[in-house]
């Protein structure tokens, strides 16, 4: 298997991170949890994590510096998503959304436009809690990206 997954950790729900482990052991797939606080990972030959200076966006920089073509992102930071994509990399949002190419310019116009507007002072509410659904729909997904890859 000649890719990695990279996890935008810092807001990377437990649940995830945990179908992430299962998963990188199970396909014998690097891992590598990157955030600006140390973390603290299963113990794994595939499993690690790298933590990156305070500061805003500096584990974001540091996955798009690192990323190669065809490595897996998970994040639900969709600039992060895009450059990955530029890159020739996947993204995956951890409710199971993959990005894609040809819709990723539409979200980050939506994600301004949300920003602009709770600058102005107007109440969006953030996104819904984690449930079973987004849970099961992301497993789903990453079993469908990990499959087309150990084929």
């Amino acid at each position: 298997m000649s890719f990695t997954i990279w996890v935008d950790a810092d807001a990377c729900p437990t649940v995830i991170k945990e179908i992430l482990y299962r998963a990188a052991e199970r396909k014998q797939c690097p891992l590598i949890l990157v955030a600006n606080q140390p973390l603290r990972t299963p113990p794994s030959a595939y499993i690690s994590s790298l933590t990156v200076s305070k500061g805003f966006d500096e584990a974001d920089n540091e996955i798009v510096r690192r990323c190669q073509v065809d490595d897996l992102v998970i994040t639900a930071d969709i600039p992060l998503a895009a450059e990955v994509i530029a890159k020739g990399g996947l993204a995956l949002n951890p409710r199971g959304e993959r990005y894609h190419a040809d819709t990723i310019k539409q979200k980050l116009t939506m994600r301004d436009f949300m920003e602009t507007l709770r600058a102005s002072g107007i109440q969006s509410g953030g996104p819904a809690t984690l449930n079973q659904a987004d849970r099961q729909a992301f497993a789903n997904q990453l079993d469908r990206i990990l499959q087309s890859r150990t084929r």
